[in-house]
């Protein structure tokens, strides 16, 4: 029989005729319009989540689409060849294949039509079977026992009230690792973790990791038993409502183990491109707790500010701080309670405030005018301490101090008024104080850098027709370099006014212009800026975090699994139909 006409195959030749979708918009309309015929100019779709939001590797899967959509089935475009996407016939259903060479972790996927696209969302791809959470689970003792360890459970809190419950058998002096991940998957949920026995009685609870508001707890059972990890939540963005929250949308991912699986390390980073000897602690260790292994510093040499580490023994992938210099400790510096040694930037310290009234000082030489970056890790790494930075001469003058930045470390950038020594100093704002208030200072020298932000995620233009889209300069560290404009991917028939950024402009437009012939187009394009003195580049992007607040409370998703995309979707929609004026 021939099945060349069939959705499936020709889905299957479009995703091999581009790159993730780039090139092969002819192929999916074909896909779209054969054998389903979705309403013309209808409402762009509106996609909000799939459930479950991971599929593994190798399968095929039916998932459920979250948005709103007018016309069934939508066109589907996705970042990676080797994820295809079919709509079924019924509405909101998919059938997804990931072949076996697609790449590990988060990818976006748009939903389309004619008339313009869905924001971009996230599809995981794993190793690892998906597991769908099994109702009723509402209450603890009605929790599904996890059979398997380590598992990950896509779930779904699905109504206003819901909670979810899962069972899991602990022997005497185990400790059970449970996370969640919903807010970095954008998901509107501010979810909790929580930890009881067969009892219901409350073993263990937590609300944020330290990271990000999604949860995360370890904890150590003194007795066998079989105890119960219940998620449930909040809204996200916060409303004035109090009960736990639910809907179609609030998905998030369970992940649960009772196998080793590291934390951190001492010192806290390594230097970028070095192998080095680090203490691992985690939970479940064994003998590796606190012991010294060889990790492997030969990262691809991307500039990335962390790189994934993993040992083969363990559990997890973790993440560790990247720099371009040494990585000290604060007891290798400094063997009494005065000042450590004067260093030469770049390097870091991984130090901690074990003492409330404790001052960390570390002495370090600058030249005059030199600019320098000095961050604070240790929120964002997990811990508790909310630190407070300061510049310090030799005398005890403060120059320059911070404590908080986009999030509770602080970021201090300085410029030396003259050649000599100085003392960056660490305290904590709260007068808190632990062996677990660790923290990473690193200094180096300012880097001046650039990124041109589209606030939308994609844009519709008509033939004959121009529009203007908006980008914002985003400039860091004294970045005050003339730039040059241009895109690439846009169809037969669009063109792009010139377009050049000035040393201390705050914006650009650039502005789109279709020809009265532009044929339908529906797919990505980018934007670059580039020094043409040095040619280096820098790509225009839509970013999918946001930090807004509102009275203080935070109403946009600072951490995400993709932070940001250089696509940039247009649409060229169809010419309007004649009038009947203009018929006769």
């Amino acid at each position: 029989m021939d099945n060349s006409a069939c959705p499936a195959v020709l889905w299957r030749k479009a995703r091999s005729a581009g790159r993730g979708g780039f090139s092969f918009t002819a192929a999916v309309t074909a896909l779209a319009f054969g054998g389903y015929a979705p309403n013309a100019f209808s409402a762009p779709p509106t996609l909000d989540h799939f459930y479950p939001v991971a599929i593994q590797r190798d399968a095929t899967q039916s998932i459920s689409a979250v948005g709103k959509f007018d016309a069934w089935p939508p066109k589907i475009w996705t970042d990676a060849p080797g994820i295809s996407i079919t709509p079924d016939k019924e509405k909101g259903t998919l059938n997804v294949e990931v072949s076996q060479d697609t790449a590990v972790g988060p990818h976006l996927v748009r939903f389309f039509n004619e008339e313009g696209s869905s924001a971009p969302r996230f599809l995981i791809v794993t190793t690892q079977p998906t597991v769908l959470e099994t109702e009723p689970n509402d209450h603890f003792s009605k929790a599904p026992p996890i059979d398997q360890l380590p598992t990950t459970i896509d779930g779904r809190l699905g109504k206003s009230g819901d909670v979810d419950s899962y069972a899991v058998t602990l022997a005497a002096g185990q400790t059970v690792i449970a996370s969640v991940e919903a807010y970095r998957l954008g998901s509107p949920l501010d979810a909790v973790l929580r930890l009881v026995d067969a009892r219901g009685l409350e073993m263990a609870v937590n609300h944020d990791d330290g990271r990000t508001l999604d949860p995360a707890l370890a904890w150590t059972a003194k007795k066998a038993g079989t105890y119960i990890v219940q998620v449930f939540g909040f809204a996200f963005p916060a409303t004035s409502a109090v009960n736990f929250t639910g809907s179609d949308a609030c998905v998030y991912r369970l992940h649960v183990s009772t196998g080793p699986q590291a934390r951190y390390t001492l010192p806290l980073g390594l230097q970028r491109g070095h192998s080095a000897k680090l203490q691992v602690f985690g939970w479940n260790l064994g003998g590796f707790s606190g012991r010294a292994v060889d990790v492997d510093g030969s990262f691809p040499e991307d500039g990335s500010a962390r790189a994934g580490w993993r040992r083969p023994d363990f559990e997890n992938t973790f993440f560790l701080p990247l720099g371009d210099g040494p990585e000290w400790q604060e007891q290798d510096l400094r063997k009494g309670s005065g000042d450590s040694p004067a260093l030469s930037p770049p390097y870091a310290i991984t130090g901690s405030i074990e003492k409330p009234e404790e001052e960390d000082r570390f002495v370090f030489t600058a030249k005059k005018d030199e600019k320098l970056l000095f961050e604070i890790q240790s929120t964002s790494l997990g811990f508790p301490l909310d630190a407070w930075l300061a510049v310090q001469d030799k005398s005890g003058k403060e120059l320059a101090k911070n404590d908080d930045s986009t999030d509770a470390d602080p970021v201090l950038e300085w410029a030396a008024p003259q050649d000599g020594a100085y003392v960056a100093v660490v305290k904590s704002v709260l007068h808190r104080s632990g062996a677990d208030h660790l923290y990473r200072l690193s200094v180096r020298p300012v880097t001046p850098d650039f990124k041109g932000v589209v606030a939308e995620s994609g844009f519709t233009i008509e033939p004959g027709k121009t529009i203007e889209i908006k980008i914002t300069a985003r400039r860091s560290y004294g970045f005050a370099t003339k730039l040059a404009g241009s895109v690439t991917g846009l169809p037969e028939g669009l063109t792009a006014g010139p377009f050049e950024l000035g040393e201390k402009d705050k914006e650009v437009v650039l502005k789109l212009t279709a020809s009265a012939e532009a044929a339908p187009f529906s797919g990505p394009f980018e934007i670059q800026f580039k020094d043409e003195n040095t040619h280096t580049a820098f790509a225009g992007v839509h970013e999918l975090v946001s930090s807004s607040l509102r009275n203080g409370v935070p109403r946009g998703f600072r951490d995400l699994v993709i932070t940001s995309t250089p696509g940039i979707w247009l649409t060229v929609v169809p010419p309007p139909p004649p009038k009947e004026a203009d018929k006769k």
